[in-house]
This record gives structure tokens, sequence and C-alpha cells, in this order.
């Protein structure tokens, strides 16, 4: 396969047989479950209004951060392949202690100096994605390729993914009891302390203890090493790469995603997959809503998802190591064609199995795109490639948030035609399910065309590799 990597991954050396015993493993293990167990997302959206901020702020922060993201993917994946992956995860840290810093010590009142503050943070937040998406990836895997371990591969992404479940349902329940003032006081009036915490002391906690995590994040990634794995093409690391040099090993990765068939598959299937299915994800709380779900169910709801984030992995392990990855690619679609049809019907309570469906499949995307695209990608440019896939994932998920929003637009604007005399709220619910209608049809429509871009080039190289 043109481009692919001369490291044979499936040659043995001397080395421990369990990758857990791997340092570096560990330390991937534990920087992913504290830099991802972010203690405000159960209270994310009013912990901006609670500071000062309006919706209309609120919207326009996250798209700073979607768009920093987008522009720094993959950047920061050509850095992590030229200066070192360890190098651009300590950075990841310390930009969010910088991050959590910001808004966990910002004065309140000057309102203006909050948005501002809001605003950088959104910016450092969206960077240290970025840094972190691929970095960290590919120091674990090349890990194992260096000890004749890449075979372990999803053994490592189904513990990961699990502790990272562990890590999230901790996070949402203590960071959900320590905004609430009213849970605080009584937890100190068990501790024989006097009470009077109000909202504006009780909201910067989660942002505290997210901090807390973002320092124990640092002491991790700076004990994690480079390793040292070398394929014919490689470029060795340089402590200090040039302008010219990051072009070209971003010219020559993308070079190597069109040029490869499987790669250029994993991540246009991938993205079509992630960026519908993250879309619908956070759109929860209004499609619970519309289903008759009490909002006090909603955090339960949450915590049981990352309940089945412990089981998933375990099953798509299996899933890799039985079937192929058309049939993976088939199953995962199927599913996820399946559960956006039920989302279209509504149920009364019983709606919310489909959305359950949607949380497993797209954790089972995750999985086969980390496992099949680290299997098929040279070490000298496997940050960059990861970063390529993150980029075509957050570009589609802006993509879509802007098709959806055209959506509710227009069906809005259709139904106040037709039904004047409803009120805006009932407009806009019957807006919603129109939109959230279209979605099956949209994801049906995007794999078929990609199905018409990759499969023959797929079915090209499978023939030219049986006339060898």
């Amino acid at each position: 396969m043109d481009g692919c990597a001369t490291t044979d991954p499936e040659k043995k050396t001397p080395g421990p047989v369990s990758p857990f015993s791997l340092p570096n493993i560990r330390l991937f293990i534990a920087f992913r479950l504290l830099f991802n167990a972010r203690f405000y997302y159960p209270v994310f959206t009013i912990l901006f209004l609670d500071y000062g901020l309006t919706l209309e702020q609120f919207a326009l922060l996250n798209t700073v951060w979607a768009f920093t993201i987008v522009l720094a993917e993959v950047p920061s994946g050509v850095l992590a392949d030229a200066l070192g992956r360890k190098r651009l995860l300590v950075a990841t840290t310390a930009l969010m202690i910088m991050e959590m810093s910001l808004i966990a010590f910002v004065p309140l009142g000057n309102l203006q100096l909050i948005f501002y503050a809001f605003l950088i943070n959104r910016i450092l937040s969206g960077l240290a994605e970025a840094m972190a998406s691929g970095a960290d990836e590919a120091l674990a895997y090349d890990t194992l390729v260096e000890q004749g371990l890449a075979k372990e591969w999803p053994r490592v992404l189904d513990v990961q993914m699990r502790v990272q479940s562990l890590g999230y349902i901790f996070a949402m329940t203590l960071g959900g009891l320590v905004y609430d003032p009213g849970m605080v006081n009584r937890f100190l009036g068990w501790l024989g302390q006097s009470g009077g915490i109000e909202q504006q002391m009780s909201m910067r906690y989660p942002i505290y203890l997210t901090l807390l995590f973002s320092l124990l994040a640092l002491y991790v990634t700076l004990k994690m090493r480079d390793p040292q794995v070398h394929d014919a093409q490689e470029i060795p690391p340089k402590s200090s790469a040039g302008l010219w040099e990051l072009t070209q090993r971003t010219l020559h990765a993308g070079q190597w995603i069109i040029r490869t068939p499987l790669a250029l598959a994993i991540i246009l299937f991938a993205m079509t997959l992630d960026h519908t299915l993250r879309m619908i994800v956070t759109l929860t709380s209004e499609y619970y809503r519309l289903i008759q779900l009490p909002e006090a169910s909603f955090g339960i709801i949450g915590s049981a998802v990352a309940v089945l984030g412990l089981f998933v992995p375990r099953i798509a392990r299996i899933m890799v190591e039985r079937f192929s990855p058309g049939l993976n690619l088939v199953l995962v679609s199927g599913f996820a064609l399946v559960a956006l049809a039920g989302l279209t019907l509504f149920i009364p309570y019983f709606g919310v199995l489909p959305m359950v469906a949607v949380f497993v499949g797209l954790m089972l995307t995750s999985f086969f795109t980390s496992h099949y695209l680290n299997q098929i990608t040279a070490s000298h440019q496997r940050a960059t490639v990861l970063s390529f896939k993150g980029l075509a994932f957050n570009a589609a998920y802006g993509f879509i948030g802007m098709v959806f929003a055209g959506l509710i637009l227009h069906y809005r604007r259709a139904q106040e035609e037709v039904h004047p005399e409803w009120s805006e709220a009932l407009v806009s619910n019957h807006a919603f399910r129109e939109a959230i209608g279209c979605f099956p049809w949209y994801l049906g429509g995007i794999l078929i065309l990609v199905a018409l871009v990759c499969v023959p080039r797929l079915l090209r190289l499978r023939l030219r590799k049986q006339h060898r």
C-alpha cells in the first residue's frame, strides 16, 4: 500500500507481556482521565450564565472554541511529529492550567472583564484540545510498536475508554453536587461547620476541581517519554523545526491520506458517522424535554450513558478482533441509522432508548477509527494524520451545526405561516421535530456519497493485490 509504514508492528522484540506494564501506557490512560474529566460539564451552560454572560455570548464563545480547534488541529499534529509528542502534551496541560485559572480567579462584577476572560479561556481550551488530539494517541501507540505489542492496541483502548467513563461518572456527579450551594451547605452542616456558601462561591468549585486535575495532568505528562520507533521514511525529530519543514510534513501526510484508499475511507466514513451523531448528542436536553422526561432525570441519564462506556469498548474490541473493517462499518452504520429513525418518533419516555443508542454508536465509531487508522499509519506522521482526522471531524461538525440552524429557521418560518395562532414555544417545538426528522436521510445520503468515492478505490486496490 502506498505510503504505509515499513515498521512491522507484528515483529516481536523482547518486551513486557502486558502493555499495562509500560509506564507510557499507564500515563496515557491517566492523562485521558485527567484531561477529559471536567467537573463543570453537567452545569456547562448555566455556569456561563451565572458568571453574568448571556446566551448569545455563550454561543459566540463556543463558536470561537470550535474555530480555534479547526485552525490548530493539523499544525499541532505536525509539531507533535516534528518536535516530539511529550512536548506537545506538556504544553497541552500548561494551557489547561491557564484556561482554568482564568475563570477560577476572575473577579465578578465587571461583565466586560468576565467576557474577555471567558474568550481567552475558550481560545486556550481549543488550542489544548487540538494539541492533545493525536499526540497522546500517537505516543501510546508507538510505545506499543517499540515493544512489539502493536496488536495490544484494542486492549489498551478498551481499558482507556472504560477508565475514562468512570472518571466521567465521578466528575459529572461531584461537579453537579458541589455547584449547588444548598448541597454544599448541608454537607458542611454534617461536618459540624456553619454554612453560608452562596451561588457565587459554589459555582467556582467545579472549576477548582478541574484546575486540580490539570495540575495532576501536568505531572503525568512530565513523566512521559517519547518512544524510539524508526520507519524507513522517518525524519528524525528536531529540537526546532522550520516553517518549510512543517509545511512539507503537513503536505506529505495529506498526500498520503489521499493516495491511501483505506486511510481516506476510514477518515471519511468515521467523519460522516461522528459529526452526525455528535450533533444529536448536543441536542439531548431539548429532545428529552420533548419526550416528556423531567429535567431532574437528565443527569441520571447522563451517568447511565457513562456506565455504558464501561462495556461498549469491550464489545468494540471483540468486533475488531473477529470482524473485518467493512463488516464493522456496515454494522455501526446500520445501528446509527436505526437509532436516528427511532429518534424521529419522539416516543414519550421510551424515546430515551434511541438516544442511548446514539451514544453507543459514537463510542463504537471512536474505537474503530482509532484502531484502524493507527494500524496503517507510519510512526513518523502518526500525530499529523490523526490531526487531519480531527480536523475533518470538527469541520464536519461545524458544517452540520450551520445546516441544523438553517433547518430550524426554515421550519419555524413555515410553521408560522401555516399556524400564525401558535405560540413561539409551540412553533419552536415543531421546528425541532421536523429538523430531527431530516437526520436519518442526511446520514444515509452522506454515507452513500462517501461509498461512491471510496468503495471503487478500495476494490481496485484489492484487485491489484490479487494480481501481484
